[in-house]
């Protein structure tokens, strides 16, 4: 009985000794306890919010856009409750933070000259996910840069062209967003053909090729709505341009397209309807009358480059 009270009499003997210390030390642990619960707190709502935001979603893009945002939020949290702790901490210590942060401004001043590309970068980056500009699997048109999305973060736009080339767009470099897979796309093409062609007779064709065409299984599901053909678009140096374009589904535009122009060819052939090529008229020795004949010659595409 007299170890154990000679026990807390040393216990209580060591506390008074460590006084301050101990206290502070003490408050410094909660401080960091609390912290730590707190952020974890905070990122387990911001993951539960996300996943029943994302719940509602059918389209598997808006999910990952979702999960992108969620993870800037929780990154967020964890960067502002540690600073707000670590300045408790610093309190707690002894350490006047009112230097520290005016240190940190001046240094954060001089770094943000240095980096505001960078920052731009971030800030844009952050809006182009929250008003939903850009998704992956989108093709789109980022300046001189173009091609399918295959990654957006934060900080760039990864793009791979045609041709397989990966572009990676700073987010701060982006001024227009020219996105061509939202919702519906448009199959615009200019067909020429000879000018003594009867332009009637032509979209005749033209409208019998594309009805065929949207009655093919094959496309029916990627064609929304029948050939429009908006007529006579221009005159050519040898050719009647005759404008027209596909209501088609997103990303399908140029599938459309090529199959209709191959169909087109060959509906033309069918037809005698002439597809003009450069080709020149040479008048030797004709007089002021036109009574001497005209010498025509046509020039290939072989012979013309």
């Amino acid at each position: 009985m007299s170890s154990l009270k000679d026990l807390l009499a040393e216990g209580q003997a060591l506390w008074s000794g460590l006084g301050g210390a101990a206290t502070t030390g003490l408050r410094i642990l909660v401080i960091v306890i609390a912290a730590w619960i707190l952020i974890g707190v905070l990122q387990r709502a911001i993951r539960a919010f996300r996943i029943r935001i994302a719940s509602r979603f059918d389209d598997r893009e808006a999910v990952k856009r979702a999960e992108t945002l969620g993870r800037v939020f929780r990154y967020i949290v964890a960067v502002v409750v540690s600073l707000i702790a670590g300045m408790l901490v610093l309190g707690e210590l002894g350490i006047s933070v009112a230097p520290i942060l005016g240190a940190a401004g001046v240094v954060g001043l001089a770094v943000g000259f240095g980096a505001q590309s960078l920052v731009k970068d971030y800030f844009t980056g952050f809006f182009i996910l929250l008003e939903n500009q850009i998704r992956e699997g989108d093709v789109v048109k980022l300046g001189d840069h173009a091609g399918l999305v295959e990654v957006v973060t934060l900080r760039y736009v990864q793009l791979r062209d045609y041709d397989g080339h990966v572009h990676f767009v700073p987010n701060g470099q982006i001024t227009t967003v020219v996105n061509l897979s939202r919702g519906f796309a448009q199959a615009v093409m200019d067909i020429g053909v000879a000018y003594r062609e009867n332009t009637d007779a032509v979209m005749e064709v033209m409208r019998e090729t594309g009805r065929a065409l949207r009655e093919d299984p094959a496309f029916t599901p990627r064609i929304l709505d029948d050939l429009e053909i908006a007529g006579v678009e221009r005159w050519d140096d040898s050719a009647v341009v005759i404008r027209c374009r596909f209501k088609c589904v997103a990303l399908e535009q140029w599938t459309v397209r090529r199959e209709y122009l191959r169909r087109l060819k060959h509906a033309f052939d069918a037809a005698g309807i002439e597809i003009p090529f450069p080709h020149l008229t040479v008048y030797a020795g004709q007089d002021r009358e036109g009574r001497a004949p005209a010498l025509p010659l046509r020039m290939t595409n072989a012979a013309a480059s």
